[in-house]
C-alpha cells in the first residue's frame, strides 16, 4: 500500500473515537482481502504514444486527427472553451458538466499546419496539433499559452484500465493556482499534488496535502494571459508542478511545467483562455451556476464539538443575545444519516428538537444538522432497513454489501452514483426538515471509513453503478461527495420547493457548486492554519466554488485570545463564517477570551451583519458570472507580477481589499495595492496604487480598504439598505452592481425563494468636492431608491 495512506490511516484511527483498537484492524484486513480478490493484479504493461499523423477529418467546431496509434478529437465550443479527447474520448458522460456539452462553434475550422500538423482556428483561440501529437493553445495573436507534449499510456497487456501521463509547458513567468482546496497556496509552488479526496486524520495546517476537496482544475496566470485547464478524470492521480525561472542556466528562460499522471480514466481535457473573469464565466457555463444559499446563511454560524444538548444550546444563544452579539445559526455536531435524526445516545440531548428549533427561530437563529453517509448496520433501523431493501448500499465484486467503520461503528455506504439511490437518500431529508432543521452540512463524505492501515475509505474494488456504466471505487471515490451533495440538494428542493436549500460539504469535486458550498473543518489551532484558511477559500473560488469558508479557531486546541480575534476578524470577511470550538477548546464563544476580545469581536460581527447586502450581491453575481466572491489581488491585473505573488490579502468583490493579520504581535502591516486609489475604511486615509503601503492594524481591526468609486450596499442603522459610495478620483467616475433586497437576514420574503432579482447598476461621478450617484436604467438614469452615504471626501 502507499506509504502516504499508511501515515494518514494511523492519524484517522486516532481521530475515530468510536472506531478504535481491533475494530480498525479488522476493517483494514477486510478491505485488503476485498481488494486482493476484487482487483486484478497489475501485471506487464505496454507503453504507447500517438505516433505520426495519418489523416484528419473536419467536423463541427474542429475535427478528428488520426495518428498511427491513436486519435485526437479537438472541438471549440460556442462559449470559447476548447475540448480535446484522445482515443475516442468525448466530453460526456461527465460528473463535472451541467446541462450537457455546449454546442460546437460553427466558425471554428480545421486546416493543415506546417510539417504535417493540423490547427483549429476560432475567434478567441487557436489550437495547433503537431504531427507527433503535441497540442499548443495560442491566443488569436499567436502567443503560445500552453504546450501539451504527446501523451503516454501504459496499458495492461491482459486488458483493463491503463495509466496515462500528460506533460505540459507554460511560460517561465507563469504561476499556478487552484487544484481544489489546498492548504499550501493560494499560489501552488513547485511540488506534487495528489488528486484523491482524503481526510487528513488529524488537525492539518499549511503543509498537509491532499485534503477533502481535490480537483484536476488549475488556473495558469502569466504575462501573456490566463487560462484554465480541466482534466476530466476522477481517478486517483498526481499533478506535479514546476514553476519556471527567467534567465535560468545559460541565460535562457526555464519554462514552467505541469505533469498530470492518472491511474485510469479517459484522457480528455478542457481549456479556457482569456481574462480571469472570462475564464471563470466560461467554466461556470460548463459546470453549472452556483447554488444560491438563503440570506441567513451569510450570517454568523457557530459549531462546537460535544454540544451538551438542547438546554446548552439555549444557554449559548442566550449568551450571544445578552452580549448583543449577532448569531444566525447553531451547528449540531453529531453526525448521523438523514432520516435517523438522533441516535439513542443523543435522544436525551435533543429529544425536544422541534421545540428547540421553533424557539431559536423566533430569535432568528437556525439549526444546522451534520449528515454523514455511513449508515450503521442495525436491523430494525429505518434507514438501514429501507436502504437494504432498495439495494442502495455499495457492494463488493462478489455482490456482498461492503461494510466499513464509521463513528457509530460498523456501517454501510449508499452508492450515490446511482440515480435511484440518490432519490431514496434525498427523500430522507424531509424528516429532518419537519423537526425544524433549516440547513445541512455533509461530513465524513470522502467517504471516510476508519482503518488501521491501507487508506481510510472504501475498498478500491468496491463496485459502483456510475450511472449505469459500472465501475469500482477507484473511479467513484472522488465524485462520491459530489453525488451525495446532489442527492441532498435535490431532496431539499423537492421537500421545500419555496425555500433555497442551505447545504455545504466537506468534500467534493468539479461542479460541486451546483449543489451548495464548502467548509473545511479539522484545521489545526495555530497561526499557520489561519494562513491556510485563506489559501483554501481562494483556491476553491478559482475552481468555481464561490461560497466557502474555513472554521474560525481550529479544531484541536484552544487558541490564544489574539489568535482567536485575528481569525474572527479575517473570517468576518469571507463568504461563509463559522466559528468552531474543538473538544479541548471550551465552548469557543467570544466572551471566553476576556473583555477586550469580546469588545473587538462584537465590532467584527456587527461589521459582518452590516455587510450582508454586499455579500448577497456578490453571491448573486457569482451565480450569474462565475466570479468568486473572494478573489486574489491579481484578479483584474493578471499581468502584474507583484500581485501574482501576493498571498496575504484578497479582494472581496470589486470594491474591497481585505488584508488580514496572519501572525502574532502585529499592529501595522504592509499591504500590496492594485492600481488606483484606495481608502482605509476605518480612517478614510487615501493611498495610491500600484505599490506597497504600511497600514495600521491595531488589535481592534484588520486593514480593509475600499476602491475609489466603489458602490457598496450595506445595512443602515435602522436595518434598511444604504449605498456606501467611496469618492472617485477627481475627474473620474466609478460605480458598482447591487442586487436589491438581498441580505436582510430575515429569512422571509421573495429573496428566499427562487426569483432572480434584477441587478441594479450604479454610476458615481466626482465633480470637484461633490459626488453624484445615479442608477442606470434602459430608459435613462434615476435617483437611487435608498439613502446614499459618500465617504472619502475628508
Amino acid at each position: 500500500m502507499d506509504g502516504r495512506d499508511l501515515v494518514r490511516s494511523v492519524g484517522v484511527v486516532g481521530a475515530g473515537r468510536a472506531a478504535r483498537g481491533w475494530h480498525t484492524v479488522r476493517a483494514a484486513w477486510r478491505m485488503r482481502r476485498s481488494d486482493a480478490t476484487g482487483l486484478a493484479p497489475r501485471g506487464a504493461e505496454r507503453a504507447r504514444v500517438p505516433g505520426s499523423v495519418v489523416e484528419a477529418e473536419p467536423g463541427p467546431g474542429g475535427g478528428v486527427i488520426r495518428f498511427a496509434r491513436s486519435e485526437l478529437r479537438v472541438e471549440v465550443a460556442v462559449n470559447g472553451a476548447v475540448f480535446w479527447g484522445w482515443d475516442g474520448a468525448c466530453a460526456e458522460p461527465s460528473y463535472a458538466l451541467a446541462g450537457g456539452c455546449p454546442e460546437p462553434d460553427p466558425r471554428a475550422v480545421l486546416e493543415p499546419d506546417k510539417d504535417g500538423g493540423r490547427r483549429v482556428v476560432a475567434e478567441r483561440v487557436t489550437v495547433v496539433v503537431s504531427r507527433h501529437g503535441a497540442v499548443e493553445v495560442r491566443t488569436p495573436g499567436g502567443v503560445v499559452l500552453r504546450r501539451d507534449l504527446p501523451p503516454r499510456w501504459w496499458e495492461p497487456v491482459g486488458g483493463g484500465p491503463g495509466r496515462w501521463t500528460q506533460r505540459s509547458e507554460v511560460a517561465a513567468d507563469a504561476r499556478f493556482f487552484g487544484l481544489g482546496g489546498r492548504a499550501g497556496g493560494p499560489r501552488l509552488r513547485t511540488g506534487a499534488y495528489r488528486l484523491w479526496n482524503a481526510a487528513p486524520g488529524r488537525a492539518f495546517g499549511c503543509g498537509d496535502d491532499p485534503l477533502y476537496v481535490t480537483m484536476p482544475v488549475h488556473l495558469v496566470v502569466a504575462d501573456a494571459g490566463a487560462h484554465l485547464v480541466f482534466h476530466d478524470s476522477p481517478w486517483d492521480g498526481t499533478v506535479t508542478l514546476r514553476e519556471g525561472e527567467e534567465g535560468a542556466g545559460s541565460g535562457h528562460d526555464q519554462v514552467g511545467c505541469c505533469e498530470v499522471r492518472m491511474d485510469g480514466g479517459p484522457l480528455r481535457c478542457w481549456v479556457m483562455v482569456g481574462t480571469p473573469a472570462r475564464v471563470l464565466r466560461t467554466w461556470a457555463s460548463l459546470t453549472g451556476a452556483a447554488a444560491l444559499p438563503p440570506s441567513w446563511a451569510f450570517g454568523h454560524h457557530h459549531a462546537r464539538r460535544g454540544l451538551g444538548g438542547g438546554q446548552e444550546v439555549r444557554r449559548m444563544v442566550a449568551g450571544y443575545r445578552e452580549r448583543a452579539l449577532p448569531l444566525d445559526a447553531v451547528h449540531l455536531d453529531a453526525v448521523h444519516p438523514v432520516g435517523r435524526p438522533v441516535s439513542p445516545g443523543d435522544r436525551e440531548r435533543f429529544g425536544d428538537l422541534p421545540l428547540l428549533a421553533e424557539e431559536l427561530r423566533r430569535d432568528r437563529v437556525r439549526l444546522v444538522a451534520t449528515v454523514g453517509p455511513a449508515v450503521p448496520v442495525s436491523r430494525g433501523d429505518g434507514v438501514y432497513d429501507s436502504g437494504a431493501e432498495a439495494g442502495a448500499f455499495v457492494q463488493d465484486a462478489s455482490g456482498r454489501t461492503v461494510r466499513g467503520l464509521g463513528r457509530a461503528g460498523e456501517s454501510v455506504y449508499p452508492d450515490f452514483t446511482h440515480a435511484r439511490v440518490r432519490d431514496w437518500w434525498g427523500g430522507l431529508y424531509e424528516e429532518r426538515l419537519g423537526r425544524g432543521v433549516a440547513g445541512f452540512g455533509h461530513d465524513m463524505n470522502e467517504p471516510t471509513s476508519f482503518h488501521a492501515f491501507g487508506g481510510s475509505t472504501l475498498p478500491r474494488s468496491a463496485r459502483h453503478a456510475l450511472e449505469g456504466r459500472g465501475g469500482d471505487h477507484r473511479e467513484a471515490h472522488n465524485v462520491y461527495a459530489l453525488c451525495m451533495a446532489r442527492a441532498g440538494y435535490e431532496g431539499l428542493r423537492a421537500a421545500s420547493p419555496r425555500q433555497r436549500p442551505f447545504l455545504f460539504s466537506r468534500s467534493g469535486w468539479a461542479g460541486m457548486q451546483r449543489h451548495g458550498g464548502a467548509c473545511s473543518d479539522g484545521l489545526a489551532t495555530g497561526w499557520p492554519a489561519l494562513r491556510a484558511s485563506l489559501s483554501l477559500v481562494l483556491g476553491l473560488g478559482l475552481c468555481g466554488v464561490p461560497f466557502s469558508g474555513a472554521d474560525v479557531g481550529g479544531s484541536d486546541g484552544r487558541p490564544s485570545p489574539e489568535l482567536y480575534l485575528r481569525w474572527l476578524q479575517f473570517g468576518a470577511w469571507l463568504p461563509f463564517l463559522r466559528t468552531h470550538a474543538g473538544g479541548r477548546a471550551g465552548s469557543g464563544e467570544p466572551w471566553e477570551f476576556g473583555p477586550d476580545v469580546l469588545a473587538h469581536a462584537r465590532v467584527a460581527l456587527l461589521g459582518r451583519r452590516r455587510l450582508l447586502p454586499y455579500l448577497m450581491t456578490l453571491a448573486h453575481l457569482a451565480r450569474r458570472t462565475g466570479a468568486p466572491c473572494a478573489r486574489p489581488l491579481w484578479w483584474e491585473a493578471p499581468e502584474d507580477r507583484i500581485l501574482r505573488d501576493c498571498e496575504d490579502a484578497f479582494l472581496l468583490g470589486d470594491g474591497l481589499l481585505v488584508a488580514p493579520v496572519l501572525g502574532p504581535g502585529v499592529d501595522r502591516r504592509v499591504v500590496c495595492l492594485p492600481r488606483g486609489r484606495w481608502y482605509d475604511t476605518a480612517t478614510e486615509v487615501a493611498y495610491e496604487g500600484p505599490g506597497r503601503v504600511l497600514v495600521d492594524a491595531p488589535l481592534s481591526r484588520i486593514p480593509v480598504l475600499a476602491r475609489a468609486g466603489a458602490v457598496v450596499p450595506v445595512r443602515g442603522e435602522d436595518g434598511g439598505p444604504v449605498l456606501e459610495v467611496w469618492a472617485p478620483e477627481p475627474g473620474q467616475a466609478g460605480g458598482g452592481l447591487v442586487v436589491p433586497g438581498a441580505g436582510d437576514g430575515a429569512g422571509g420574503g421573495a429573496e428566499d425563494g427562487w426569483d432572480e432579482p434584477e441587478v441594479e447598476r450604479y454610476v458615481a461621478r466626482r465633480e470637484g468636492r461633490r459626488v453624484v450617484v445615479a442608477r442606470e436604467r434602459e430608459d435613462g438614469v434615476a435617483e437611487p431608491p435608498c439613502p446614499v452615504r459618500v465617504r472619502g471626501l475628508g
